[in-house]
This record gives structure tokens, sequence and C-alpha cells, in this order.
């Protein structure tokens, strides 16, 4: 077999083998961290919680999930993704179900930085896993094949999640939201035993691929991380260091304020609009602009590998995203204002496939592990100001975030993001 055919055989075997799976691992992590988002629709009521408090409880998840993310992502390079994984993913499901148990504001919190430490490290995980198996030039339409979960957890878990709150309201004397959670935290539990039975760590590891395959594999991807290495010297931890992963992290905070923005507060915008509309209607409308963005993210992913360009796609996303909110602000009809929605998130998440090759492009081993989770753990401080800056100062703000953000794009080294095929 010749290296363009053996190439084409061994990836899309490995792709096959691994992206669906990490694919539904991830549905059930963002389905067990957004769905506070359709809880709140009664859960703040039914607690007495204010606006404050709860906005609070949603931020406040990000406290555990900042402290423990860098050393959580290193102890899964050194342990290995299946047996980290699948710790991880057995924790979070245990204590997003628990969450039904809550009485007050400070159970409130605390379970929600629990589930900040039990999830820390798995996102930054998987996307240290991918760099293990896809050669640079796959990674961005690999990890936006992995990343459409995102909005497949949404445009399934909306519905679902809906029904649940109106149809198994006051059932065993719960509340619609208590059975919310145990219904959608379970699930998380069993596919982490599931996990330690089916990921392999290491390409040399996969007894599933033929000698020659994963002969190939170990030799390609050896190769690109010398060569990281020698353009780089970035294999170090010190390497996090540099002004350029601070610079990455400034541009994921801008995206991470308008992402988990939304997830607080779509079902609650959209319901705004529509006040007529029941829960489980508000599920069906919420589920479409998850929908949009799994397109938005495919087509971004793909165009980006195929024209080997990143800088200018992450600029086109982010300026989408911020006219999708400016159509929201300004909201002249219903019809507007869910279109603004829609648009804004595809843009925002389209921009996340692109922006997670950047790190792997010039990072490798300690340095990329911890580097990855450095950029998603301190970035992701956005996602614990951003329900209340949208609270607060409204969807304008979010435009100027994300303009903001496609302007740090520029600054960006193109060394550290292209490479001539």
């Amino acid at each position: 077999m010749n290296e363009s055919n053996l190439e084409s055989v061994t990836l899309r075997k490995v792709a096959w083998r691994l992206i669906p799976f990490i694919c539904i691992l991830y549905v059930f992590n963002i389905l067990d961290r957004s769905n506070l988002g359709f809880a709140r629709l009664r859960m703040q009521d039914d607690l007495g919680l204010t606006e404050a408090m709860f906005n609070l409880g949603y931020g406040i998840f990000y406290l555990g999930y900042l402290v423990f993310e860098l050393p959580s992502n290193l102890l899964l390079h050194r342990f290995g993704a299946r047996k980290w994984i699948a710790r991880i993913m057995i924790s979070w499901g245990l204590i997003s179900s628990c969450t039904m148990f809550v009485t007050d504001q400070w159970t409130f919190y605390g379970l929600r930085i629990l589930l900040g430490v039990a999830e820390a490290g798995f996102f930054p995980g998987i996307i240290l896993y991918l760099s293990y198996w896809f050669p640079e030039q796959q990674r961005a339409k690999m990890t936006a094949f992995f990343m459409v979960a995102i909005g497949l957890s949404s445009v399934f878990g909306n519905p679902v999640s809906g029904a649940i709150m109106q149809y198994l309201d006051t059932v065993s004397g719960l509340h619609g939201w208590q059975w919310l959670f145990l219904l959608e935290g379970m699930p998380s539990v069993v596919l982490g035993f599931v996990t330690l039975a089916y990921l392999t760590d290491y390409p040399k590891d996969a007894a599933w691929l033929s000698t020659e395959e994963r002969e190939w594999l170990v030799d390609r991807m050896h190769r690109e991380e010398q060569q990281r290495q020698q353009r780089h010297n970035a294999d170090r931890l010190g390497a996090i260091l540099q002004w350029r992963v601070w610079l990455l992290i400034a541009i994921y905070f801008t995206v991470a304020v308008g992402a988990n923005a939304g997830g607080a507060y779509f079902p609650k915008l959209i319901k705004a609009q529509f006040t007529t509309a029941s829960t489980f209607q508000i599920g069906l409308l919420s589920a479409l602009p998850p929908l949009c963005s799994v397109l938005g993210m495919t087509l971004f992913g793909i165009s980006s590998d195929r024209r080997n360009e990143r800088k200018g796609h992450l600029v086109v996303a982010a300026v989408m995203g911020a006219v999708g909110w400016s159509l929201a602000a300004w909201a002249p009809s219903p019809l507007v204002a869910f279109v603004g929605l829609c648009v804004a998130q595809t843009g925002m998440m389209s921009m996340l496939p692109v922006f997670w090759t950047l790190p792997t492009a010039f990072l490798t081993g300690a340095a990329a592990a911890g580097g990855i989770a450095m950029i998603n753990s301190v970035g992701n401080i956005g996602g614990f100001l951003g329900a209340n800056i949208l609270g607060y100062f409204g969807q304008w703000s979010m435009a100027g975030i994300l303009l903001l953000g496609a302007l740090l794009v520029f600054a960006v080294p193109n060394d550290s993001v292209e490479k001539k095929a």
C-alpha cells in the first residue's frame, strides 16, 4: 500500500474508532453542565433564589474548574486518557445528579464548585488526546467533528430537558428540575465505566490497527512532535509562560464570555420573545441555534484544514457571533431576535474547532498538556463572568467582546498557526 492510501485508510479507521465515542462523552459533559440554564425556569423560584444568586451559582462552577484544570490535565498526561477521563466522567455524573438535592443558595454553590472540580480536565484532556492521534493538518476538522457535541447536546438535550421539566414535575413528589439532574447525570457514570474498556491511550497501543497502520501513525506523530520541538522549543512545562499562550488565553476569554452567557440565558431570552410558549416548546425552539452551530462548526473546521488557514477563519466566525448578538439586541421583532441568537451561536461555536488547533501547533509534551489546560481554565474566567456581564450590560456587550476577540486574533504570529504543507 502506498503512503497516501495508507494515510487515508489509517486516519479514517482512527476517526471512526475515536470521534463518535468521545463525541458522545462530550454530549453528556455539556448536558450536565448546561442543563442548569433550563432548570432555572423553575428551580430559581422553587428555591427562592434571586437573579444575582442564580447567576453566581452558574458562574461559580468555574472556581473549581479553574483551580483544578491544570493539575488534572497533567495527571491525564501522566496516567493516560483512558483511566483519567473515566474518573472524570464518573465523578461529574454523580455530582451532577446530586444537584437534585439542593435546598438553598449554599448547597447550590457548594455542588456547583464540586462539579467544576470533578469536570476539570475533560475538555483540554480530549484536545490533548486528539493531538496524539491526528496530524496537524487534520486536526481542525477532527476537533470540529468532536465539538459538534456542543450543538448536539442542545439539539437533543433541550427538547428532552423541556419534556422532563414539564411532564415529570411532581412525579414521586419531585420537582421537574430534580428529575432533570438525576436522569441527565447518571448516564455519565455508566459511560465512565465504558470508557475504561473502550479507549486506547496511544497509537502504539492500538491493537485495532494493523501493524503497518500502527507503525505509520506512530512514525508520523513522532516526526511532527520533533518538528514542533525544533521550531518552537516548546516541549517543557515552562513553555506555557510564553506570551503567545497568554494571547490565546485572552482570545479564548472573549469566546467563553459569549458562549457561557448564551448557555445560561438562551432559554430565558427565547422565553422573553415567545411569552405564550410552554416549557416543552421553549425546548424545541432552543434546539435551533445549536443545530445551526453544528453546521457552522463542521464547515469552518473542514474549510480551515483544506485551506491550511486559521486566523481568517477565526476572525470571520467572531464577527459573525458579534453580528448575531447585535441582531438579538436590536430585536425589532421576536423573529429577528431569534435569528440573531442562531447567528450568534453559529459564530461563537465555529470559532472553537479552529481555535483549538493553535496551542497544539507549537506546544508538545508536558507543555501541551499544561498549555491547553491553562488556556481553557484561565480563559474560562470569561465563563464565570459571562452570565453576569449579559445580565447587567445586555446583549450589546456580547457583541463588543466578540469584536475584541476578532481584533486580538490579528496579533497571533503566523508561525504559531500555519504550517506549509
